[in-house]
């Protein structure tokens, strides 16, 4: 059976920072929720060119509302950034910068331009008030190469409609300019090799005054004056810059759902120009909306209740399950199994449309008060999540006729969701096996190579999935390329490990067509709280081996814990059926690697993961993941892995860490849909830290179906 090819990342990083359908796929997504999402929401600030809420290029002290999620470009002079800005708390905020300048002289420099990644912070002292302007400290570039390293202290207050006055000292580049004191000494040497938080620099060294002047002339025009302390000592030393005068000024226009466009004219002698797209997941839509409505609940004939004759007639018994199975794949949802008795029904459910998870529970029980005899007073719904069974959601069919059109709280207040170990329904042998093949187009990018910064792809990928039975599944996945430049990619960085990573060229130009997947997977229940994997074959584009999980979560916990051990052998360059085994150009690959995993919800959208283990290059270490996780499927977050490969060996960077957001398709589509397209932003792909990628990872594909996670979007149950 076709379907539509899943928009979710195929795996490994490719390049320095890489995905494949995943970056075309969640730019269209961005762009599309940010364009055509009409909302309404507090007015998003002015951002600078640096992709920070400013003035031209110097910070303010405004905040943009809680979750807002911003993409900014911008250029002046042989100046142009990229910025990805995240409000990651009501006053916390992150961003990711990639920075190209043109005409300057350094051994880095590629064809004349310096590629520079950064990463900042702020955080807001003080919330503006009647009498107290808003305050905010920021860190710029603090774990990064220091060429746009600084700090600041910044104040912004709206003395009347329309004016707001911002003054701030900052600290390293935004003090570089006329200081007007010092406090203590502050390292001079900058565009090293990055990674390593600057602390020695914070609020060290000279210190300027900066600030200026915006007007918002109406909702759509604002005017910016601003005095600049950056003196672009750098730049214009070793580069072509040319700064004539302190004094900037900026005009924005602002579009109905918040996108800014600015031009400015900057230190004299320069023009600039930026756009600035914005979306907020904690304020978008929940996917779906243009779904076929839900059938009514129908309400029993209260006589029906204690007709039990049913239970002796064959025909009726075949007749209920026929006519489930009908309305679930109506809705589609896929019926593998059903226990019927005289006054309770056990159903298993396979998910294949709805990404949240509580509509598939909704329609299912809409579907049994109408397939199923009216004596049956209890029904039990168990989704199979990968053939595994998720939880078990209990319901009063009584309740369910008088809740119908309450909120959705009061029906979850009464349902009872237990583990669904022992109280699964055996597999109907008719369900399986089960086949299903896709075949679409997809782009992989390949991003930060100082070569060429922007490679892609356009290449097509052949999918399929065969059930043997209801936990066993033979998968596979094959690619051809249509065109693109991604085999232009060269370069090697060699690390001090073997080389588990950094081979990815030779992937690449190798493999076309190629075999991404080859596995056979096992998915069972061990136990209550207690799930399985195993898989075996191809397993990514560079190994092949064996990958066995197990994990323990309750369905009512916060908490879970999971160890994962794998058997690996590197794969052929062409990425067809031969094993080169995993002697590498610079080293010897351990067969063995392997994590133990903690997970835990924190509460208010914030999951934190930690693995601990061995990686693919034998190092032994840790990834701390942060995500902040909103109800209708977005995901915003970060991770950092630390092992013991000393930065040295691991290279530029100093240690692998990256930005990750995930956004449900159906918020493009506004069709309830269980895909979502994955974005990774790295600032390198190295040898140190690497982790082998498996397809369909347990915690991950469970979690959904548990009480904490699906609570969160209750409110389409009734949908």
């Amino acid at each position: 059976m076709a379907q539509v090819d899943r928009c979710r990342p195929r795996g490994i990083m490719r390049g320095l920072a890489r995905t494949s359908t995943a970056f075309a796929a969640g730019a269209t997504c961005f762009l599309f929720t940010s364009l055509a999402e009409a909302r309404d929401r507090d007015p998003i600030p002015n951002f600078n060119l640096y992709g920070l809420t400013g003035l031209i290029d110097m910070p303010t002290a405004e905040v943009p509302s809680d979750g807002t999620l911003s993409l900014t470009y911008s250029s002046f002079g042989d100046n142009a950034r990229g910025t990805l800005s995240f409000q990651i708390t009501p006053r916390l905020s992150g961003s990711f910068r990639y920075a190209g300048i043109s005409n300057f002289v350094h051994p880095a420099s590629v064809d004349g331009i310096y590629y520079d990644r950064s990463f900042d912070l702020r955080y807001q002292l003080i919330k503006e008030s009647r009498y107290l302007p808003s305050v905010v400290v920021g860190l710029q570039d603090f774990i990064g190469t220091g060429l746009y390293g600084g700090e600041y202290v910044v104040a912004t207050k709206e003395l009347f409609p329309g004016l707001k006055v911002t003054g701030g000292l900052g600290w390293g580049r935004l003090g570089s300019r006329k200081p007007i004191g010092s406090i203590g000494v502050r390292p001079t040497e900058i565009l090293g090799e990055g990674g390593i938080p600057t602390y020695d620099r914070w609020f060290r060294g000279d210190f300027s005054a900066f600030g200026g002047l915006s007007y918002q002339v109406n909702d759509r025009l604002q005017f910016q004056v601003e005095y600049s302390s950056d003196n672009y000592d750098l730049e214009t030393t070793s580069g072509a810059f040319d700064h004539g005068s302190p004094f900037n000024f900026g005009a924005s226009y602002f579009f109905k759902n918040g996108t800014q466009v600015s031009l400015y004219h900057a230190y004299g002698n320069e023009i600039g120009a930026q756009v600035t797209i914005h979306t907020n997941p904690r304020t978008a839509q929940i996917p779906g909306g243009n779904e076929e409505a839900p059938v009514p609940i129908k309400l029993r004939n209260p006589q029906g209740a204690y007709d039990l004759g049913w239970t002796k007639n064959a025909t009726v018994i075949a007749s209920a399950e026929a006519n489930l199975t009908a309305a679930l794949e109506r809705d589609g949802l896929r019926l593998e199994g059903l226990e019927l008795g005289a006054t309770k029904a056990s159903v298993r459910v396979r998910n294949e449309r709805y990404g949240i998870f509580s509509q598939a529970i909704g329609r299912t029980v809409r579907a049994m008060t109408r397939a199923l005899p009216d004596s049956v007073e209890t029904f039990v719904i168990i989704p199979v999540s990968n053939g595994a069974a998720a939880a078990a959601f209990e319901f009063s069919r009584s309740d369910i006729e008088a809740l119908e059109h309450e909120a959705a709280v009061e029906i979850l207040e009464k349902a009872q969701i237990t583990d669904a170990f022992g109280k699964t329904p055996r597999p109907n042998s008719a369900a399986f096996p089960d086949f299903k093949w896709s075949l679409a187009p997809y782009i992989d990018t390949s991003f930060f190579d100082p070569n060429q910064p922007v490679r892609a792809d356009l290449s097509l990928r052949l999918k399929a999935d065969y059930w043997l039975t209801s936990n066993l599944a033979l998968s596979g996945s094959m690619t051809k390329r249509i065109g693109g430049n991604l085999t232009g990619i060269t370069r090697e960085d060699p690390t001090g490990l073997p080389a588990v990573r950094t081979d990815y060229g030779k992937f690449i130009n190798e493999g076309d067509p190629a075999i991404e997947h080859l596995t056979l997977a096992h998915y069972g229940r061990l136990s209550k709280d207690l799930y399985s994997r195993v898989t075996v074959g191809y397993l990514e584009q560079m190994y092949a081996g064996v990958s066995a999980e197990v994990l323990w979560k309750p369905v009512t916990s916060r908490l879970a814990l999971g160890a994962e051990v794998n058997y690996v052998q590197r794969r052929d360059f062409d990425q067809m059926f031969g094993i080169q085994g995993n002697t590498t150009r610079t080293g010897i690959i351990p067969d063995f690697n392997g994590h133990i995993s903690a997970y835990y919800d924190f509460g208010r959208g914030f999951h934190g993961q930690l693995d601990v283990g061995r990686y693919l290059a034998g190092d032994l270490g840790a990834t701390i993941s942060v995500d902040r996780e909103f109800a209708n499927g977005w995901t915003v977050g970060a991770y950092a892995t630390f092992t013991d490969t000393p930065f040295e060996a691991f290279g530029e960077g100093s240690f692998d860490k990256g930005i990750r957001i995930s956004i449900p398709i159906g918020a493009a589509l506004n069709t309830p849909n269980t895909d979502d397209t994955e974005l990774t932003i790295r600032s390198l792909t190295r040898d140190g830290g690497a982790r082998l990628v498996v397809n369909h990872r347990l915690y991950e594909h469970l979690r959904g179906y548990h009480k904490p996670e699906i609570a969160k979007s209750w409110g389409k149950f009734w949908r």
